[in-house]
């Protein structure tokens, strides 16, 4: 991979898809649910952007299976009665060790429901655009659950061109389109619902 400043080598874990979803990036943020069933999960996402306007992406896969991989942005399930922007906020500095952040608006909402860790999560997924003048490695993961520690192997900062070109799966699955989009244009006016992903 070219470009990578701040790779957390070994295994920190989370969910795939994202939590921004589990199979679609979820690495870290499905895995502190509560049991799911019929529940969606509420869960924030963040969109973080260096002065270079890299995005950084977290790399995750199968806890039981380490072939089985996937990128995805910071992010998580809601606890007790904060915020999205606060549980935005308190995931990026528990996964990324990254606390010097100006959080922006939500720039896109969406549905997606993946199998992770043998089991299903349906969550309801807010985006937001952060920024931050940090330009060195990143810290590294500060607190994660078990489940995120078996899942999540490492961090890195991803230009558009980048994230254009790549082969691997990445999650959500448009952020290339979206990331170049926001770049160009600046944040939607109101947040882009976008299209449900059912993996």
């Amino acid at each position: 991979m070219t470009s990578a400043t701040g790779s957390v080598p070994g295994g920190t874990g989370s969910v795939p898809g994202g939590t921004g979803s589990a199979a679609e990036g979820d690495v870290g943020g499905a895995a502190d649910a509560a049991e799911a069933g019929d529940v969606v999960r509420q869960v924030a996402r963040v969109i973080l952007l260096d002065p270079e306007d890299r995005v950084l992406l977290m790399h995750g896969h199968e806890p039981d299976d380490p072939t089985d991989t996937w990128w995805f942005t910071p992010g998580g399930g809601l606890e007790g009665d904060e915020t999205r922007a606060q549980a935005a906020l308190r995931e990026l500095a528990e996964e990324t060790g990254l606390t010097d952040v100006d959080l922006g608006p939500v720039l896109w909402r969406r549905h997606c429901s993946f199998p992770f860790a043998g089991r299903r999560w349906d969550q309801d997924e807010w985006y937001y655009l952060a920024r931050t003048r940090h330009t060195g490695p990143v810290p590294g993961p500060q607190a994660l659950t078990p489940l995120e520690t078996r899942s999540l192997s490492g961090l890195r900062w991803w230009t558009s061109a980048e994230l254009s070109a790549a082969h691997e799966t990445v999650y959500p699955i448009r952020l290339a389109e979206l990331l170049r989009t926001l770049l160009d244009e600046g944040p939607p006016s109101t947040p882009v619902v976008l299209a449900p992903e059912i993996v």
